[in-house]
C-alpha cells in the first residue's frame, strides 16, 4: 500500500508535535517538583534552625504547611510555637 506524501507529512509532523509535548511536560513537572522540595527543604531547615531539631510530629506537619501562600507561610514560621504548628496542623491518621 502506497502512502501519500501528504499524509506521510502529516503523521511526521504529528508524532513530532507528541513527542515535544511530552518533554516539554516533562521539564514542567521536573521544574514544579523541583520547586516544591527546595521549599520543603527550606520550611525543614527553619524548623530546624528555629526549634533544634524536626521531630515526627513537625515533619507531618510539612507538608501541609507546603499548601500555603508564601507570604503565610512566612508569617506562621516566624510566629507561631512549636505547640501553635502543631495545633494549626495536627497529625492525621490513615
Amino acid at each position: 500500500m502506497n502512502l501519500s506524501p501528504a499524509y506521510l507529512r502529516w503523521r511526521d509532523d504529528v508524532q513530532l508535535e507528541g513527542k515535544l509535548e511530552g518533554k516539554l511536560e516533562g521539564k514542567l513537572e521536573g521544574k514544579l517538583e523541583g520547586k516544591l522540595e527546595e521549599r520543603r527543604e527550606m520550611v525543614e531547615n527553619f524548623l530546624r534552625a528555629r526549634f533544634g531539631s524536626v521531630d515526627e510530629a513537625l515533619s507531618a506537619a510539612i507538608a501541609p504547611m507546603l499548601e500555603l501562600p508564601t507570604e503565610e507561610l512566612t508569617r506562621i514560621l516566624l510566629t507561631l510555637s512549636r505547640e501553635e504548628l502543631l495545633e494549626r496542623f495536627p497529625r492525621t491518621t490513615k
